[in-house]
């Protein structure tokens, strides 16, 4: 494993399973030292930092994000990755639903951002990734909630990109397809027959699977380091294909 992340500090929101706990584990691997920010700290292991915070209270983010700088020392790399999931059409969730899932998903990326920018600027390789999802760029059955938060994540990070470029700091984001996270495993539990919903979600995507969480960390480690110093403004999707290819059915 290269050190490409040698002496570089990291902050994972929702680091503590999934998709971000992969991402902390990257990074770590790497020669970076990270810290979790999540509602579960307990499921974190040294060498992590683990520290609790709730994306959704901006007193909560700030002081964990300043925690995270003085025991780390500094901030390089912000990693986005705290969000819930929502399923229904516009007619399923009340308005207190829309808020809760904008709240968490969209704001609370800016929280975090916005209480690591100071940091970042002091930063000589200043980066932040946002996980995003085929749901920004996709119509999927079931998904309007969701899938508005996180095309507002899209366009969230296009801007950042633009705002804060010529202080160096990058922005891009990571589209997944359907991965196996334990949001998912809660979702095909609720199932009436979870082995079809799940043989439902792995062929829908090209490749025929679920999405492994280490396939998305690894895009978010590319984005996050240094092998990507001249890409920013970009969303990379991880998808089995399912956002451009358009294959024809297998023949029996």
């Amino acid at each position: 494993m290269t050190e490409e992340f040698s002496g570089l500090k990291a902050i994972v929101t929702g680091g503590a399973s999934g998709i971000g706990a992969a991402v902390a584990s990257h990074i770590v691997a790497r020669g970076g030292s990270v810290a979790v920010l999540d509602l579960a700290p307990e499921n974190v292991a040294p060498p992590i930092t683990a520290l609790k915070c709730d994306v959704s209270d901006d007193a909560a983010v700030r002081a964990a994000v300043s925690e995270a700088a003085d025991t780390l020392g500094g901030i390089d790399i912000v990693v986005n990755n705290a969000g819930i999931g929502a399923q229904g059409t516009v007619e399923t969730n009340d308005d207190a639903e829309w808020h809760r899932v904008f709240d968490i998903n969209v704001i609370g990326m800016v929280r975090v951002s916005r209480a690591a920018l100071p940091y970042l600027r002091q930063s000589d390789h200043a980066s932040i990734v946002n996980t995003c999802s085929i749901a920004a760029t996709a119509g999927l059955p079931e998904r309007a909630l969701y899938g508005a938060s996180k095309g507002a994540v899209l366009s969230l990070t296009l801007n950042m990109a633009a705002d804060h470029l010529r202080e160096g700091i990058r922005v891009n984001c990571v589209n997944p397809g359907t991965a196996d996270t334990p949001w998912i495993g809660r979702l095909l539990a609720k199932a009436a027959d979870p082995a079809a919903e799940r043989a439902a979600l792995e062929a829908r995507q090209p490749h025929g699977r679920l999405v492994a969480p280490d396939e998305v960390a690894a895009a978010i480690a590319y984005l996050a380091g240094p092998l990507a110093g001249s890409t920013s403004g970009t969303s990379l999707a991880v998808d089995g294909g399912m956002q451009g290819l358009r294959l024809r059915p297998e023949s029996d």
